[in-house]
């Protein structure tokens, strides 16, 4: 009988039961394809249609990573709290603004991997509280993801189906934009942020430390730079967002390679994405076959107006906190009118802003409470669902409305 080497062995003992529920899913995937569930072509069909964003998902975190090994984000969350001066409200819309760029143009997984330490991590040296800092990242990392197509995995999809460029699809979505963020801070102050619920006066700013490798942390912070350049400047295509992420993310792998090797490590490989989103793709195109599509019909249908515009982002809300929010808009998006591209759009604000009720309403929630856990920050789940609540019908209500008075 073959053991496992100390490496696998090792592997085998850290997986967390989420990563065997990834492992899983792409298994299931495999099976179904093998047994003819999912004929061939339409398997190769489904994970050729998200080629470029797993290179893109590949490469944004590894950048993203190295950008925090090399300390940028812990300068400017230091930074924001020093600009703050003791003060919670000045505090308040700086956070917003840091996790809300964030997650427009690094994608909403880095909000919820790489920005939710450091302000965890900025809270417990400054005695700041803990509890707000966190729900901006989970909820801006969520409700922050419409504007561009790099946000968020599933705008890549919609932007693809309805053919619209980088700065057509921020066009589009700009007000929807804007309205859930307005909700987002309406609610995060009122539940989490006012004197009353985060129990403190003022907070202690911290005292500056130094930029720990200045090679690093401008070789890094050049690359995010051209990234967010390239974005900007037009690229438009899955493929051409694809290509200025790995330059990108190269430029910040050679500042390492040259100045710490240490950091770059198998650990970097974003695995776990990359073997969740290639099982979806191909369990939930299986499940469509069988029966899904006429569900998703149901609930969705196939009104163009704003009536099915309103419908479509409701349910795909509701279905992402049941399931997650990216089967739900796969599924949803699998039974929409081509040309219904309201319709579309609404479905995608239901899936972007909507799964904050449930913790495996996104993925970037799920990594995000695992992050708490980790850093000792208790959520009281009972709170967490109900503000998540009221955040995903005020806010997918306030968005599509935007969506369909800007249309």
């Amino acid at each position: 009988m073959v053991t496992p080497g100390p490496p696998l062995r090792r592997l085998v003992r850290g997986a967390s039961a989420l990563d065997w529920i990834r492992v899983g899913l792409l298994v299931l995937g495999l099976v179904f394809v093998a047994t003819g569930l999912l004929p061939a072509h339409e398997a190769e069909a489904s994970l050729g249609r998200i080629l470029p964003m797993l290179v893109f998902l590949f490469a944004v975190v590894v950048l993203a990573e190295l950008t925090k090994e090399a300390g940028v984000f812990d300068l400017i969350a230091e930074r924001i709290a020093r600009a703050g001066r003791g003060a919670y409200g000045v505090l308040f819309l700086l956070c917003v603004a840091f996790a809300s760029v964030t997650t427009v143009f690094l994608n909403l997984d880095t909000t919820a991997v790489l920005l939710t330490p450091v302000m965890l991590a900025l809270a417990a040296r400054t005695g700041i509280a803990a509890l707000p800092l966190a729900m901006t990242t989970v909820w801006l990392a969520n409700t922050a993801s419409l504007l561009l197509p790099v946000s968020n995995l599933t705008n890549l999809l919609a932007s693809d189906r309805v053919a619209l460029s980088t700065p057509e699809f921020a066009a589009r979505m700009w007000a929807p934009q804007i309205a859930s963020l307005a909700v987002t801070m309406a609610l995060l102050w009122a539940f989490y942020w006012r004197r009353g619920a985060r129990g403190q006066d003022r907070y202690e700013p911290p005292a500056p430390t130094p930029v720990r490798d200045r090679v690093l942390f401008g070789g890094t912070g050049l690359a995010c730079l051209a990234f967010i350049g390239a974005v900007l400047a037009g690229a438009e295509t899955g493929w051409e967002i694809a290509v200025a992420a790995s330059v990108a993310a190269v430029i910040a792998v050679a500042a390492f390679a040259v100045r710490d090797r240490s950091h770059l490590k198998p650990a970097l490989i974003p695995w776990q994405l990359l073997v969740f989103v290639t099982g979806l793709f191909l369990v939930v195109p299986t499940l469509s076959r069988y029966g899904l599509d006429t569900v998703m019909r149901g609930l969705v249908g196939e009104d163009g107006g704003a009536g099915g515009a309103v419908r479509a982002a409701f349910s795909g809300a509701g279905l992402s906190n049941v399931l997650n929010n990216l089967p739900a808009y796969v599924a949803g998006e699998g039974v929409i009118p081509a040309g219904n591209h309201d319709q579309l759009l609404a479905l995608l604000i239901g899936t972007n802003v909507g799964p904050v009720i449930t913790p495996w309403g996104s993925l970037a929630t799920l990594l995000w409470f695992e992050w708490c856990r980790r850093r000792g920050v208790t959520v009281p789940m009972r709170r967490f669902v109900l503000t998540g609540a009221a955040l995903g019908v005020l806010g997918c209500a306030a968005a599509t409305g935007a969506l369909l008075l800007t249309g």
